[in-house]
């Protein structure tokens, strides 16, 4: 449980128990609980959210070309300030959150295995990777893992902070489950630090990385995250997380046992992950 869901259980479960009481039960220091996060401005979500669909059209953009595009639809912002709010938003790289050390950055960056080999079976390749999820009034971060031969997602998660336990309880929800041969992810902060490492090597996954600044070699799951943004979450206006858990959590299980792939020959991916 994140610490912003913690706060949602004092604030609508018993509003009448006492704060101390809470901060006990709840195993939080009693200050935390009276504290009240600044809300971004309605500019900073507008920008946000529309590097959000700029970027999910045009994997491929870096920094230059979006403050263009921006200045271009009226949105005057210079590429400074463009590219830290597409470092907060994962978009270049994962920005590391007060648990991650960069020191560990170049160390841990580990070669493509995927190009020009054959995914010729369920669990042979999993792909992981992080997109933003627009709100009304903000914005979460979802992470997936996702069976390439298959198109199976295995499993998610949607926090609204980008703490490494977003990936770390991502991949141990999939490990439960099943375990690859190869586990494929960008270069971000996230997935060169120990605690994602450390969890694929303990099971003796292969690790492999995207070349840097290289989305599309992450082209499976790049197209789940637009399959989620065109038919879920742009058709959605998630009014909170609790509404944006619900959306894709029914999305993504249309997504697996409903939606046939064209790609599968109008197969579900859950019928062709466990025919393998």
């Amino acid at each position: 449980m994140s610490r912003d869901d913690r706060l949602i259980l004092v604030d609508w479960e018993d509003p009448e128990l006492p704060i101390k009481k809470q901060s006990e039960l709840l195993s939080l220091n009693r200050s935390s609980l009276y504290y009240k996060p600044v809300l971004p401005s309605p500019r900073e979500i507008m920008i946000k959210h529309r590097l959000d669909e700029l970027y999910t059209k045009y994997p491929f953009y870096g920094s230059r070309r979006m403050t263009y595009l921006l200045n271009q639809e009226g949105v005057m912002i210079n590429r400074k300030a463009v590219q830290r709010h597409m470092r907060e938003m994962g978009i270049q790289g994962i920005h590391p959150g007060p648990n991650l050390s960069k020191r560990y950055r170049n160390q841990y960056v580990y070669p493509y295995l995927l190009r020009n080999l054959a995914i010729t079976y369920p669990n042979h390749v999993w792909g992981i990777d992080i997109t933003y999820i627009r709100l009304r009034h903000g914005w979460m971060y979802l992470a997936a893992i996702i069976d390439w031969y298959s198109r199976y997602v295995i499993s998610w998660s949607l926090e609204q902070t980008l703490e490494i336990e977003l990936i770390t309880q991502t991949v141990n929800d999939a490990l439960t489950q099943a375990r690859p041969e190869i586990m494929n992810s960008d270069q971000g902060s996230h997935f060169t630090s120990p605690h994602y490492l450390d969890l694929l090597k303990e099971k003796s996954v292969k690790i492999s990385m995207d070349g840097k600044n290289r989305a599309l070699d992450n082209i499976i799951t790049e197209r789940l995250w637009r399959s989620v943004k065109y038919e879920e979450v742009y058709l959605k206006d998630y009014a909170n997380p609790r509404d944006a858990r619900r959306g894709i959590d029914n999305y993504l299980n249309l997504y697996n046992h409903e939606r046939p792939h064209q790609s599968l020959g109008y197969q579900t991916p859950a019928s062709v992950y466990h025919q393998g």
